[in-house]
């Protein structure tokens, strides 16, 4: 059981953080977040979240123009702020991550199965990823005001990734 200070930091007194401190989040964090979110059970281990940590400031700018006017402030004050994306070709990994069944199958013929299963379980996995930011000791505000197209154009072109939401670190 998790003691009462560790269930307050993942539960009771996390909030939707728009204000940060400047001070820099650095890739031994980001990638700690990394391990113990990718861990978090999806159907079939399809896992298909993908995730793009914008950093420098020209990604910044980039993302900057794919947001809606109520986004932008506590965006760029972020010191790091997630794409967190989903694999539309998810099911190609399988044969790797489901190794007993022919998951895959399930998936090739089937847009509107794989459409679902990609944005329910990216969400799921955005759930574990927050809950990690967390337990790192950093904050984070999930966001969904922004042009998911435009993001995708510009961090995605001719991927199979799109966007499912944003979320800022710090």
């Amino acid at each position: 059981m998790l003691n009462a200070e560790m269930l307050e930091t993942l539960f009771t007194k996390a909030r939707t953080y728009n204000g940060w401190q400047d001070r820099p989040v650095d890739d031994a964090q980001l990638h700690h977040i990394y391990e113990l979110m990718k861990w978090g059970p999806t159907s079939a281990n399809c896992s298909p979240m993908r995730t793009v940590f914008v950093r420098t400031p020209e990604a910044q700018q980039k993302l900057l123009g794919c947001l809606f006017s109520g986004n932008l402030e506590k965006t760029r004050s972020a010191p790091v702020t997630a794409i967190l994306g989903m694999d539309m070709a998810f099911h190609e990994k399988l044969p790797e991550l489901f190794p007993h069944a022919d998951a895959r199958s399930w998936f090739t013929s089937n847009q509107k199965l794989t459409h679902s299963t990609a944005f329910r379980n990216a969400s799921l996995q955005a759930g574990y990823f927050m809950l990690a930011v967390r337990a790192v000791g950093l904050d984070c505000g999930a966001m969904s005001g922004f042009d998911a197209d435009k993001v995708d154009a510009a961090f995605f072109e001719g991927s199979t990734i799109r966007t499912n939401l944003l979320c800022n670190l710090g």
